[in-house]
């Protein structure tokens, strides 16, 4: 087994070697490092994956990996280095796991004059080398609309339900933050009972600066439950637009006017910069791609979109040629096409940052999502989408199933050709879940260009429903490893299975 630093990390990881150089550190200050952000793994595959943490100073981050609780015939031990400049977040990456194993990691910081904190404890389960059973649940959009952590409800309670549930794996679809959602400590709420929210310096004011947007995660590791769930359960993250602020394109220049005038910095390149290094530092991610691919054994790989980074401005989205038809971009899109024609898996899931037939308005007139609200033929954004269906047909690509969250509420569409005004595809699923602890809405309509029709959904009767209105979502995948067959549960957090499909390869 082979580990390394990777982005997120000062310092170089190898096996443990020397003791611990002495780290600057405030004079008088012997007591340990605080490590009360909890720890992290993300990008688990049959060998590989990532484990993250963080403490308050420069020290050593020392991880072991074992395939016991008690940690006897420990498989390594590694090291990385973190400073000021990462906010003292530390990542390991590890190499040569045993595939298909449930293994046990701990993290200890060790800071100056070699006095170390409390372990920090975690697990996570490597992907499968034979035909097992999978399962993976999915949601997004956390503390968003006003409605952040309540100590009176038990806090994101989403994650609880998530931890519960024990999937192997946790994709998170975006909107993990709202950078550019302020809270307050009440909300009065229509039924005149009271929402309390925790309040951090970072979350009173819209995210500008580099710290303002670590402050946007630091806030949600406050939280008991997603402490909890981010130590039992890996992650596969992806971003959308509230990482940075709503609606963002790049090349956008913010106004003076309305939620714009909350804002000094009005570059958006600017602000997504240093969003970009916030998300990061934060979250258990491999390599510098947000797009990639998470293969997960035999029956499942997992394909995560960026939306965001390479499209055009937000517009009508009616245009057939020019900036503006860009939401993928064509390295995106091509990469993605041919990495789902050389996918071995049984299944192949996209994990989209956006739906991909919702209308998703941005003010009177532009568009936010792919949909353009012209149920005729392919334009704007469309085009890509249109080639990308195509492309999968033309070269005979089947078993794919697009989850995705965004849209505040939950629902099950089929995209039917026979029903499109574009009808060059295969037909497919895509299943909608969320939020997992922000404000509910929906539903929104749905453009006709590639035939998506509404099997089930359930969303709020009136605009941004609180947690508390119990209408959070979440789904869950199980693919059973003799059959193949693929069931898709969309949950409210309660719980309770409110819909299921189940799906049989081709």
């Amino acid at each position: 087994m082979q580990a390394a630093a990777v982005g997120g990390a000062a310092g170089a990881g190898a096996l443990l070697g020397p003791a611990p150089r002495a780290f600057a550190a405030p004079a008088q200050r012997f007591d340990r490092p605080a490590t009360s952000w909890g720890v992290q793994s993300g990008d688990v595959t049959a060998t590989s994956g990532i484990i993250w943490s963080k403490t308050d100073r420069p020290a050593r981050m020392l991880v072991e990996v074992a395939g016991t609780e008690d940690f006897r015939g420990r498989r390594g031990r590694w090291r990385v280095d973190v400073g000021p400049d990462t906010d003292f977040t530390g990542k390991v990456a590890l190499s040569g796991l045993p595939a298909g194993t449930e293994l046990f990691y701990r993290v200890r910081f060790v800071g100056e004059h070699g006095r170390a904190c409390e372990p920090l404890l975690g697990t996570l389960r490597t992907a499968p080398a034979d035909r097992r059973d999978v399962s993976f649940s999915w949601s997004g959009d956390v503390a968003g609309q006003g409605w952040g952590i309540n100590p009176d409800l038990g806090g994101m309670t989403g994650f609880e339900s998530v931890r519960l549930l024990d999937p192997d794996f946790f994709i998170h679809s975006g909107d993990s933050v709202y950078a550019d959602g302020p809270l307050e400590e009440r909300v009065e709420l229509p039924d005149g009972t009271v929402w309390r929210n925790v309040v951090t310096p970072a979350k009173s004011k819209v995210a500008e600066t580099l710290d303002e947007y670590r402050g946007q995660y630091r806030y949600n590791l406050i939280d008991d439950n997603v402490r909890r769930f981010a130590a039992q359960v890996p992650q596969f993250v992806q971003w959308d637009d509230h990482e940075v602020t709503n609606n963002w394109y790049p090349g956008e220049v913010l106004g003076t006017t309305g939620s714009d005038a909350r804002y000094t910095v009005k570059d958006v390149d600017t602000l997504a910069a240093r969003a970009r290094q916030a998300f990061g530092e934060y979250m258990p991610l491999s390599g510098s791609r947000i797009d990639r691919v998470l293969p997960y054994g035999p029956l499942v790989d997992v394909f995560a979109l960026d939306l965001r980074s390479f499209r055009g401005p937000n517009t009508a989205n009616l245009a057939t040629e020019g900036p503006e038809t860009r939401i993928f971009g064509t390295d995106q899109l091509t990469r993605l096409a041919d990495q789902l024609a050389a996918s071995c898996a049984l299944w192949k899931v996209v994990a989209s940052d956006m739906p991909l037939g919702v209308v998703v308005p941005d003010g009177e007139v532009a568009q936010e999502a792919i949909a353009n609200h012209a149920p005729g033929s392919p334009a704007g954004r469309e085009l890509e989408v249109a080639w990308l269906l195509s492309e999968l047909k033309r070269r005979r690509v089947r078993n794919v199933v697009w989850l995705t969250a965004d849209v505040h509420y939950t629902a099950a569409h089929f995209y039917d050709p026979e029903k499109a005004s574009f009808s060059d595809f295969d037909p497919f699923w895509e299943f909608v879940s969320g939020p997992l602890h922000a404000g509910t809405f929906g539903p929104n309509d749905l453009d006709g260009t590639f035939g998506p029709q509404v099997v089930w959904s359930r969303a709020a009767d009136s605009p941004n429903q609180p947690p508390s209105a119990g209408l959070q979502f979440l789904g869950h995948v199980r693919i059973d490893g003799h059959s193949g067959v693929m069931t898709v549960q969309l949950r409210d957090v309660a719980g309770a299975v409110l819909h299921s499909t189940d799906l049989t390869p081709a």
